[in-house]
């Protein structure tokens, strides 16, 4: 193969520099920013982005149907962020001859255009923007996309239409600070407060019909002009718990760093289903180290001979030979490009730390804290078909007939003593590894499957 039009392998040893201090996200920025602002002399323009604190300024858009709170989200996340809060209205203040004009007739275009003009302002340049309720529709995404307004994160809020409608009538607000209360959802607890609340704005229900109409009609395109910077969030719950979904979001840096995952946790806990289901969700790679030495040990080589004596005989593989295997097989073009998932290694304290000091130290570990209860019904209630290869539970997913009943078979290692040896042995060393990866993510593995995958994903988008 012409070595030219080889993928590029970047040494690990640069990766890691490169991760540590977080130059994939500074050169992002960097560009981003150039290629936005476009100035006269980028030169100077760049020392002053890096000399000064403006490459992190948030830039957030909240979008949502009427009535869902998105004025009282941006306010708290403006307040919070120290960031400009824009909306159509302050937009057009100032603006005399579109004074005239409601939101509905504004034309498409010179929204975009004074947006655009309001957001190269030296506050919004320098204290980042929260802008509310735009675009409203995909034309007016792509167009601001055009001209560069460009969402580090895109909050989208949504709720059925019953309790919009109800949110609609009962909408309160205090004339002093534009706050906005509801009667029955968030009725301020300073009685100054309620006494001088005024009934806010709403809309006729033929209106509110039609708005939602138009949301509904737009929601699908918005949503995949900000696939890659968007979450949506239940409208449908307390003020508080928005706010702090919506400010957890927006306050997690979007990395493009491959992942390299280490799953922890005693037998049973489900780290092999859980690797299995990242790799798929994720596109990384599913590196069991079990199943990586006994392939070696498929493969002829003199490595390979080596292993199958140890596995032959019912011992442990040495660790300098593991960590050989584990060092080749990561260094590959997949696993250095797509990321990886590691599971069944390190299990010690010595083996964690060789980890830790090789070239392919994990940027997330994650502990499955399953009981030991949970943990021996999994395990010692399985069983295989030898015939079909399939494996089968007793209680989550017994064989479908007789037939493949009488003739399931289990491991000898599947037993409940060997089971309670191993959950044992697990104990003794936990601690140990545990205090290898003090910032490891802790995940209850009692749940089903799709509960602890879920909690997987949820730590994964954060910081």
């Amino acid at each position: 193969m012409d070595e030219t039009v080889k993928p590029l392998r970047i040494p690990p040893q640069m990766r890691n520099y490169a991760e540590k201090h977080e130059l994939t996200h500074l050169a992002q920025g960097l560009v981003s920013n150039l290629l936005i602002d476009q100035p006269d002399d980028p030169i100077s323009y760049l020392i002053d982005l890096l000399q000064g604190s403006s490459l992190d300024t948030p830039r957030v858009m909240v979008l949502g149907p009427p009535a869902v709170g998105k004025y009282t989200l941006c306010k708290r996340l403006s307040a919070e962020l120290q960031a400009v809060h824009v909306t159509t209205e302050s937009l057009l203040q100032g603006q005399s001859e579109l004074s005239a004009l409601s939101e509905k007739d504004l034309p498409s275009e010179l929204l975009v255009r004074i947006l655009q003009q309001r957001l190269k302002e030296v506050d919004c340049l320098k204290k980042g923007w929260v802008l509310q309720g735009i675009p409203k529709t995909r034309l007016q995404a792509l167009n601001l996309q055009q001209v560069g307004v460009l969402p580090k994160h895109v909050v989208m809020l949504e709720a059925p239409d019953d309790v919009l409608q109800e949110r609609n009538q009962g909408r309160m607000v205090d004339p002093q600070t534009k706050d906005t209360y509801h009667q029955i959802l968030n009725w301020p607890s300073d009685d100054t407060i309620a006494g001088r609340l005024q009934k806010g704005r709403s809309l006729s229900n033929e209106q509110l019909s039609e708005e939602l109409q138009h949301h509904s009609c737009e929601v699908s395109g918005l949503r995949s002009a900000y696939q890659h910077v968007l979450k949506v969030i239940s409208g449908d719950q307390s003020h508080a718990d928005i706010y702090q979904q919506a400010l957890a979001f927006v306050q997690t840096r979007h990395r493009s760093r491959p992942q390299r995952i280490v799953l922890l946790g005693p037998p049973g806990s489900g780290k092999s289903l859980q690797a299995q289901l990242l790799a798929e969700t994720y596109k990384m790679v599913d590196v069991s180290c079990g199943r990586l030495l006994r392939s070696i040990a498929a493969g002829g080589s003199a490595l390979g001979e080596d292993i199958q004596l140890y596995l032959d005989g019912g011992l442990p593989v040495p660790d300098s030979k593991v960590l050989q295997v584990l060092e080749e097989r990561l260094s590959q073009e997949d696993c250095s490009s797509r990321g990886w998932v590691l599971h069944g290694f390190p299990k010690n304290l010595l083996q964690a730390r060789s980890l830790q000091e090789s070239q392919h130290e994990p940027n997330r570990v994650f502990f499955l804290e399953a009981t030991d209860e949970v943990c021996l019904e999994r395990i010692t209630l399985q069983a295989t078909d030898p015939v079909s290869g399939q494996r089968f539970h007793a209680v989550s997913n017994p064989a479908p007939t007789s037939e493949f009943h009488s003739r399931l078979q289990t491991r000898p290692q599947d037993g409940t003593e060997e089971v309670l040896r191993r959950l044992r042995e697990y104990r003794e060393l936990s601690d140990a590894l545990k205090s290898v990866y003090p910032d490891a993510a802790h995940v209850d593995a009692d749940p089903q499957p799709r509960s602890v995958f879920e909690a997987l994903q949820s730590r994964l988008t954060t910081n």
